[in-house]
């Protein structure tokens, strides 16, 4: 017989999550991992006789919560300088468009950020990974974006890939070239999706990219470039994402819908006939309660629409330095829950099993049998008490792809 190498851990309350809904509870349970996969999962007092001769490692949790390890599906990770002084601005009056208009915004971010090196890009984003990873994320989406030139937007893109490769982290990367419209091409909005459009096949190529994204709202790109960009990565072979409705009805998550897109993303301005193309081809709606607080925006996201209608929420921190500087995930299962009054429930499924289908990964966001074994281990007796209180943080033990993470 061959010998094999298991990790069991045993003696803990599992929230496998598992389809349709439901917590899934598994009260004294334990799961066995082989290599970066689940190979068994159930009751301890149901672990099968037949592993006997085989190598195991054990870890006893001593009754603590095992839960699928978290999914932020939703970030600008890498990028120079910050907007604090915006930030200011905004408490005086200013609305986030204006200060967009005069130059600021996205703008003072792509100026820090070409003229930052690598390394440099590098050193700042490690940081804010390890603050998500902290809180038992294992796997993060990044985009690019404050680049807007070719070079630049590829020199995110390779320092994302690198965060991937030198943490305990999957990363996925997503190019975002169409954020905003650079001061090099004022009043040539369309000779920049072009110039976008060019920039994707040296990307793929490189394998800098994972999907494609478009800002399609008032202060973006319209619902025609949007489409012009989405034919490229069609063209590639990419799945593409939106940032839409944002700040006002594009009809964005339509059109991205008829892409079959892995999420439409914000979405407070969100249409019936935007939900009703999402929910045929299952789109998710990544909702962004950071960026609605700190913005202090009013016009809710339809939740309760988009729950009636069965489409998946998702949600994340949307880290940027602008609209978003935040860096933790569970904050932003609390503020799912009180801000758009998701269910604690919801709010995780929005951070685990659809925020993967977010990614286009159905390998994880659930404990169960051939799943990629990616863990938390929690201070708490249910999963709801991480959505309840807020600033605090009571992982104890990560594991990401079979591996535990050290500190």
């Amino acid at each position: 017989m061959t010998n094999r190498k298991f990790t069991l851990w045993r003696h803990a309350r599992l929230a496998t999550l598992a389809p349709p809904s439901g917590w899934g509870l598994i009260e004294d349970g334990a799961l066995l991992t082989e290599g970066d996969r689940i190979a068994w999962l159930g009751p301890d007092a149901q672990l099968p006789v037949d592993l006997a001769g085989h190598e195991m490692q054990e870890h006893d949790l001593q009754g603590a919560l095992l839960t699928p390890g978290l999914i932020d599906a939703h970030t600008h990770l890498v990028y120079g300088g910050d907007r604090a002084a915006e930030f200011e601005l905004r408490l005086q009056g200013a609305t986030y468009e204006e200060i967009a208009r005069a130059g600021g915004g996205i703008r003072s971010t792509v100026a820090a950020t070409r003229a930052a090196s690598d390394e440099a890009l590098f050193a700042l984003a490690v940081p804010r990974a390890r603050a998500l990873m902290a809180e038992g994320v294992t796997t993060l989406e990044i985009k690019s974006g404050y680049g807007l030139d070719e070079s630049t937007e590829a020199r995110c893109l390779a320092v994302a890939r690198r965060l991937g490769l030198e943490l305990p982290l999957t990363v996925r990367t997503t190019s975002l070239g169409a954020h905003a419209l650079p001061t090099e091409f004022a009043g040539r909005a369309d000779d920049y999706i072009e110039a976008v459009c060019a920039w994707l096949p040296g990307q793929h190529a490189a394998g800098l990219v994972d999907a494609v994204d478009v800002f399609c709202d008032t202060i973006g790109f319209t619902l025609a470039q949007t489409r012009r960009v989405f034919d490229a990565a069609r063209a590639l072979g990419l799945p593409v994402k939106l940032h839409a409705e944002q700040l006002s009805n594009q009809e964005g998550a339509a059109l991205a819908a008829q892409y079959q897109a892995l999420s439409c993303d914000h979405l407070e301005h969100l249409s019936s006939a935007g939900i009703a193309a999402m929910r045929q081809t299952g789109t998710v709606a990544m909702l962004l309660p950071g960026a609605y607080y700190f913005l202090r925006e009013t016009k809710l996201p339809p939740v309760a629409a988009l729950r009636e209608a069965g489409v998946p929420i998702a949600i994340a921190t949307d880290h940027n330095p602008g609209s978003s500087p935040a860096l933790s995930l569970l904050l932003m299962l609390n503020m799912a829950c009180t801000l758009f009054r998701l269910t604690p429930e919801e709010a995780w499924r929005g951070v685990t099993l659809n925020a993967a289908r977010a990614l286009g990964l159905g390998d994880r966001g659930t404990l169960a049998v051939g799943q990629r074994a990616d863990l938390a281990v929690w201070d708490a007796e249910h999963p709801r008490e991480m959505a309840y209180r807020f600033g605090h943080n009571p992982c104890r033990r990560v594991v990401c792809s079979g591996i535990e993470r050290l500190a």
